[in-house]
């Protein structure tokens, strides 16, 4: 898949809670090869210690106005930093980057489980599939209400549920504790996943145990985004794989878990 360095015009930079902001970039080039769960690599201007990209995964694609959403998290610097461009500034970025999702059929089930920043593909996904609503589940978990961003805008394609540590939100404790994860696992056909490894593992265990079909986008540490600098390596069944270019979606039947 050919990939594409641009700079892109930031439209929108809009603080969704304390730690998340919604940052909107308008390509000068086509967009249409973008799927969930691809990332692309982020150019942090203005900071001459900040010298490595930074990956982000794709919340939303506009493919009619070329625009690309971003859930940008503050982390460290380099995030911060980039919640600070003002609209109007050129945002030099790669893209598509790695694997996308495999995307289902009209006739599949799906359960979409999304933890801190891993809810942005799969708020995408469940956008560009096109289901049937009450074919789609998306559990969404965080630590409290004030860390959700709001969902409205995707509400339309599927049933949301939501979980948080204290219980501010939805159902108290993690999304592995949630009934449509503990009782109604064995509804769907299909099970997508994005967040902590210790929440993807366990979401992939079960899979397995169950025989369903699952997709998890991990999120090892990336830095060149090629597969050159070999730091965001996992271990597979067939071998060591980079997480950039070889996922960063995997099969969970692939992973040595």
């Amino acid at each position: 898949m050919k990939k594409t360095v641009t700079d892109f015009l930031l439209i929108e930079n809009k603080q969704l809670n304390k730690d998340n902001f919604l940052l909107v970039l308008q390509s000068p080039v086509p967009v249409s090869d973008i799927f969930p769960g691809q990332f692309i690599n982020v150019e942090i201007k203005g900071s001459p210690e900040i010298f490595l990209r930074r990956p982000f995964s794709v919340l939303n694609v506009d493919y009619e106005k070329q625009t690309i959403s971003l859930l940008v998290k503050i982390l460290g610097r380099g995030s911060k930093k980039l919640t600070e461009a003002r609209l109007g500034e050129t945002i030099n970025a790669i893209f598509p980057l790695g694997k996308s999702f495999t995307l289902p059929d009209n006739q599949d089930h799906i359960l979409l489980i999304g933890g801190g920043s891993g809810v942005a593909p799969m708020l995408f996904l469940s956008k560009i599939c096109q289901l049937n609503p009450a074919n789609v589940t998306v559990l969404i978990g965080a630590r409290s209400v004030s860390d959700h961003i709001d969902i409205s805008e995707y509400q339309p394609y599927g049933m949301f549920y939501f979980t948080t540590e204290d219980g501010s939100l939805g159902e108290k404790g993690y999304v592995t504790d949630h009934p449509v994860f503990s009782e109604q696992f064995n509804r769907y056909n299909k099970i997508y996943a994005c967040g902590p490894d210790l929440m993807m593992k366990a979401i992939g265990r079960k899979a397995i145990d169950k025989g369903i079909f699952c997709e998890v986008s991990l999120e090892n540490m990336m830095a060149c985004g090629f597969g050159v600098c070999l730091c965001c390596v996992e271990d597979t069944k067939t071998g060591h794989k980079c997480v950039c270019t070889d996922g960063p979606v995997f099969n969970v039947n692939d992973l040595k878990w």
